[in-house]
């Protein structure tokens, strides 16, 4: 397959769309469920999810609603979303392509915020029978994630580079930035990397719009994070939008700082390891795949 991943609101919408618009065939609706109406507004042109955003392995592969089954085999170009946590969880033989993109951690957490006003305000104006706004709200809260913005990003781009680092798939990671500053050369390496498709009518969707940065003020989550933190979420960030490649004087610092960050917020590993098995660390350091 060729896997779009990310955190939430890294631009991997964008990247399936300009797949799909570039030629492949693909997996993932552009508006699931009610989206089209709860939190359109997030992302007008849509999402192509589906359940395989939580991975290609054996709780999604057969399909559990009609026991369609995937074989790696015929899958080889077909595009599909799936959040780091489900790469991490997907069967080595599905990871055909991987396309990795990346935001800035501030970025992150201020579209995380604007997304979650945006679905309160829609499950507020539209409770379930019987459910008052406000319950409808604090359910909807309690569905989430416990992990400040900043700490997920961080927690989930670490174990993306570790998954790499021990599976050694092949991978492109691209930051959102780059794309934007010059979407011709990236997406012409890309699909010359893919080996399929025409990134002309990919081009097109790059909206001139989203290349102006608007003015995003702080929220409340970025203040989970100290000084020295913020020095090695930047320093990480710059080094994949650098060279996709993380340098040996970050290895340890970021080793250390999963740990620590994994015990305070109570983080379950994403490989959802028995408590007596290892984690293991980042491997100094992982060469680039693109």
């Amino acid at each position: 397959m060729v896997i779009v991943t990310g955190t939430k609101r890294s631009g991997t919408s964008l990247w399936m769309r300009m797949l799909v618009e570039g030629g492949l065939d693909h997996i993932g609706e552009r508006f699931p469920s009610t989206w089209g109406e709860s939190i359109r507004e997030a992302n007008p042109n849509g999402f192509y999810e589906s359940r395989l955003r939580r991975g290609v392995y054996f709780a999604t592969n057969p399909d559990p609603r009609n026991g369609r089954y995937l074989r790696a085999a015929d899958t080889h170009k077909v595009a599909v979303k799936v959040f780091i946590p489900g790469v991490v969880r997907t069967e080595r033989a599905y990871l055909h392509r991987v396309v990795a993109t990346l935001r800035t951690w501030r970025s992150y957490a201020r579209s995380m915020a604007r997304l979650d006003a945006h679905e309160e305000a829609w499950v507020a104006k539209n409770p379930r029978k019987g459910e008052a706004p406000e319950q409808a709200v604090a359910r909807l809260r309690a569905s989430r994630s416990p992990l400040p913005a900043p700490i997920e990003w961080f927690l989930e781009n670490y174990e993306l580079v570790r998954d790499f680092a021990v599976r050694r798939y092949p991978i492109h990671f691209v930051t959102y930035e780059r794309l934007l500053a010059d979407p011709d050369a990236t997406l012409d390496k890309v699909f010359d990397w893919i080996g399929t498709g025409d990134p002309g009518p990919a081009k097109g969707v790059i909206d001139p719009a989203l290349r102006r940065s608007p003015s995003m003020k702080p929220v409340p989550s970025e203040a989970s994070v100290g000084t020295e933190e913020i020095r090695l979420f930047d320093a990480f960030y710059e080094a994949i939008h650098e060279s996709s490649t993380i340098p040996k004087s970050l290895v340890e610092p970021l080793n250390a700082t999963w740990k620590r960050l994994s015990e305070a917020h109570g983080r379950k590993d994403t490989r959802e390891r028995a408590a007596s098995d290892e984690v293991p660390e980042l491997d100094p350091p992982p060469p680039s795949a693109a």
